[in-house]
């Protein structure tokens, strides 16, 4: 069930990108993404970890989310570039998920948000670096954390 589900995923991003939907390229993108499946089974890489299926009933609201905290984060960031109040801090959070890619993906959401960056992971704790303390306390109000967790399916 999951081998079918990564190729309608796959078959579906390349159609979203593509864009030629000719017999012949059409074709030759269904095969590419039947290989692509074929290559992920024998390398033994769809699991749970490898297509987090668990995360898509919940990520369209998460990025939404997400996308606010980037737009909002940028505006800040730019206030604080333009001010000259750049006042570095580096500190380390915990992480509440219990997946590896729930993890990378709170790792990720920090890094992609303007103002800090994810610089180390080590079991459950994170590095962050923090333009300025404002930045360095939004990652430690732990909002991010609880809404990674509530992505990856516990409350």
């Amino acid at each position: 069930m999951k081998s079918i589900s990564l190729f309608v995923i796959l078959l579906g991003l390349w159609l979203l990108m593509s864009g030629h939907y000719s017999f012949l390229i059409t074709s030759l993108g269904v095969l590419s993404c039947a290989f692509c499946v074929y290559v992920a089974r024998r390398a033994k890489l769809i699991d749970k970890e490898g297509l987090p299926l668990f995360f898509f009933p919940r990520l369209f609201n998460y990025l939404i989310w997400l996308f606010k905290e980037i737009f909002i984060s940028n505006l800040n960031t730019a206030k604080v570039i333009i001010s000259g109040k750049i006042e570095p801090e580096t500190f380390t959070v915990k992480a509440s998920q219990s997946t590896d890619v729930a993890k990378v993906t709170y790792a990720n959401s920090i890094t992609l948000t303007p103002g800090t960056v994810t610089t180390k992971i080590k079991d459950n704790m994170f590095e962050v670096h923090a333009l300025n303390s404002d930045f360095g306390n939004d990652v430690r109000s732990n909002v991010m954390d609880k809404k990674v967790k509530w992505l990856e399916g516990d409350q």
